[in-house]
């Protein structure tokens, strides 16, 4: 999550198997479409007939891109994540500092939230939906903290790891500790991320408990 990403990534598409090609238009339509549902009907009263009334398209056109509810709100999610992007600002703590920002932002819009939120919960009983979850969505956003973290090695902040693998276990840890603290801050608590909040945070991740203890 911790990274510059000069370009937005659509969700991925379900396979095609032939016919028409796609239309991006009706594709960014449906997905909006999905998340003004969500906010409007919630979960339980959202149908694809819905989505694609509010879409302006026929209901054929959602069963040949998505195989139900659950994938079509993923992606619709998947969506507003890729809109996460981090300018360099100078240095790693800074950085950190304003992704966290904009992730609570984020989080913080009706549309994210009750999507977001949605899925998780029909995931704790379908193991398919968590795997899209997955693919679709924290994959994704590790990729950027990978990004983020090489930014931060080149200023000479972080120590350059050698091994892949050991590389690779550290960037699931930091997204983890990022998503699951702002998550928890702003969905689960319900308490603001604000800008002390999220120095504060930093000062925890970078440089432990007792640097943490130390600050007034």
């Amino acid at each position: 999550m911790v990274a510059a990403m000069q370009s937005r990534t659509s969700p991925t598409p379900p396979a095609r198997t032939g016919g028409r090609p796609r239309s991006a238009t009706a594709d960014a339509a449906i997905l909006e479409a999905t998340r003004q549902g969500l906010v409007e009907l919630g979960w339980s009263k959202l149908t694809l007939g819905a989505v694609a009334t509010r879409a302006g398209v026929a209901k054929t056109t959602l069963y040949r891109r998505w195989a139900g509810k659950s994938e079509l709100v993923v992606d619709a999610v998947a969506e507003l994540f890729d809109e996460l992007e981090l300018p360099d600002r100078g240095s790693l703590a800074a950085d950190v500092e304003g992704v966290v920002l904009q992730f609570a932002a984020l989080l913080g819009r009706p549309e994210t939230k009750t999507a977001l939120m949605a899925v998780v919960a029909e995931s704790t009983t379908d193991g398919p939906l968590r795997e899209r979850i997955r693919g679709s969505i924290v994959d994704r956003q590790k990729r950027l903290v990978l990004a983020g973290r090489k930014r931060a090695q080149d200023r000479g902040e972080l120590p350059v790891e050698p091994d892949p693998s050991a590389a690779a276990r550290t960037a699931d840890l930091i997204f983890d500790v990022i998503a699951g603290a702002v998550v928890h801050r702003a969905l689960v608590s319900a308490e603001p991320v604000d800008e002390e909040w999220a120095r504060r945070f930093t000062l925890l991740l970078l440089g432990g408990l007792a640097a943490a203890a130390a600050q007034p």
